[in-house]
């Protein structure tokens, strides 16, 4: 199935990037985009998604999963304070996905890179035994010497991030559950299709009946924070990123342990939607498990100079978007603590004395893990 002889995208988005020699030839030949200003490094990312592994028929369409495999790279750039500049695309395809099905998964990776302003510069196409596979590399560019990687933060920061939590895994149980009971209804692309034709994916049509429609777009099209990476990154207070991929738990981990020091989050300040609220109320889970450990939100967690924390959200929040502080940091050993919301508890500070506090508890080192499943 030959489906790199050509591209989508225009002359002109592909020239914006920098992009000399595109989709035709063994190799892509990229450079600095024009007009950019001063010394830029390259970031490079990639991640791949497995059917079975990340997602299925009932859950995903197939214009979903294009767009969802580009977008988990576009984050990792945008969690090192970079700009998503070229992809390749790598796709191995089992016999049973025709070619219709493969065009609908570009659709949905070319939506992505126009929004994003990706140039989408090769890839390769191979036959797989069982499962679809799609494996994207994406490169990007930062100035030089300005990558905000996981290391810096530092006692006294302020800890942030940039959308709610928790609303990709609860969209992911709703459509399980709604697969589960049948919910799926064949969609206009489906219906009539082939004796070999997957399963209907649930349709949008169905979690907005439910009420679940943003937490189920929250899932399949996620909106990695590049422009709030961008703002945050120009401003030189931002002292540690990383995306919330695996879960805010996991990525909180990561930055106290790769910069040595003791992340403390305040469950009142995590930001969490109403949608999730209402329908982890109607489940009877607890919605603090998914803001926690759900994962694939590709928000940004990051830690800031406590001096500039409300400058840097009141720009932001003029920009039309969000900013949550959520902590603070402190000094080592390295770990991660969560502030309940509880009622304040004495707690005896010298003889004769004593101080109030909110109780805290220690967060598991834990989220998304593909070998632990």
């Amino acid at each position: 199935m030959r489906l790199w002889t050509d591209s989508r995208q225009s002359t002109e988005r592909l020239r914006e990037q920098g992009v000399v020699v595109g989709i035709g030839d063994d190799t892509a030949v990229v450079e600095v985009p024009p007009g950019e200003s001063g010394a830029l490094q390259w970031l490079l990312a990639v991640d791949t998604m497995v059917e079975t592994v990340h997602f299925n028929a009932a859950t995903m369409a197939e214009a979903d999963v294009g767009w969802k495999s580009l977008a988990a790279n576009v984050s990792d750039i945008a969690a090192m304070g970079g700009v998503p500049r070229h992809a390749l695309v790598s796709v191995s395809v089992p016999q049973a996905w025709e070619p219709a099905r493969m065009r609908r998964l570009y659709d949905g990776l070319y939506a992505c890179a126009e929004h994003y302003g990706v140039a989408i510069v090769g890839g390769d196409t191979t036959s797989s035994p069982l499962h679809l596979v799609v494996a994207v590399t994406v490169m990007g560019t930062v100035e030089a010497g300005k990558a905000i990687r996981r290391a810096g933060a530092q006692p006294g920061d302020a800890v942030f991030v940039t959308g709610p939590l928790g609303m990709a895994a609860a969209g992911l149980h709703w459509l399980l559950a709604a697969a589960a009971n049948g919910s799926a209804a064949a969609s206009p692309q489906q219906a009539g299709g082939a004796a070999s034709s997957p399963p209907p994916c649930v349709p949008l049509a169905a979690a907005e009946a439910a009420g679940t429609a943003a937490l189920v777009q929250a899932h399949r099209r996620p909106a990695p924070s590049v422009r709030a990476a961008r703002m945050l990154a120009a401003r030189g207070t931002v002292t540690s990123l990383n995306d919330v991929s695996d879960g805010l738990a996991s990525e909180a981990w990561e930055i106290a342990e790769a910069s040595g020091v003791s992340l403390a989050l305040r469950e009142s300040q995590l930001p969490r939607s109403g949608s999730l609220a209402a329908y982890a109320h109607r489940v009877q889970v607890e919605p603090l498990e998914w803001m926690l450990y759900g994962g694939e939100d590709y928000v940004l967690l990051g830690t800031i100079t406590p001096s500039d924390a409300l400058a840097a959200k009141a720009e932001l929040a003029a920009a039309g978007l969000p900013m949550f502080i959520i902590g603070e940091v402190s000094a080592g050993p390295a770990g991660v603590t969560l502030i309940r919301d509880a009622e304040p508890q004495k707690r005896r500070v010298g003889v004769g004395q004593f101080t109030t506090e909110h109780p805290r508890e220690p967060i598991a080192k834990r989220g998304y893990n593909h070998f632990a499943q």
